[in-house]
């Protein structure tokens, strides 16, 4: 079909759908102080726009709106079309609270409680 299509209304499709995809994620990578939209996302890695996106390498963290998802160790793998695409050598899932450096018995009080006699 979109062979019967001009180069002009291609463009103009990719650009549209570049747009949309932008819009409707929800999902970001932070690195420093600049932030990218994140154009899809998949278990080894994820994609951004060509356009905006540096080469970039190294340290970044993964945002899905304001929740800190993983923090991620990249490299840029390849471009591909308007995207390029970032590969992880490491990802580090981020938490809330600190992790315990104790095993926690299953039937242990929650907490203490006083005779106020």
């Amino acid at each position: 079909m979109t062979e019967f299509l001009t180069e002009e209304l291609r463009a103009g499709l990719e650009q549209a759908r570049r747009l949309a995809a932008r819009k409707n994620g929800r999902m970001r990578v932070k690195v420093g102080d600049d932030t990218y939209p994140v154009l899809r996302i998949w278990k080894d890695g994820f994609a951004l726009d060509a356009e905006d996106a540096p080469h970039m390498r190294g340290l970044v963290d993964l945002y899905d709106g304001a929740h800190h998802k993983a923090q991620c160790l990249v490299i840029a793998s390849e471009k591909e079309g308007t995207e390029i695409r970032y590969e992880y050598k490491r990802s580090t899932q981020a938490h809330d609270h600190a992790p315990l450096d104790f095993a926690r018995e299953e039937d242990a009080p929650t907490g203490l409680i006083e005779d106020a006699r």
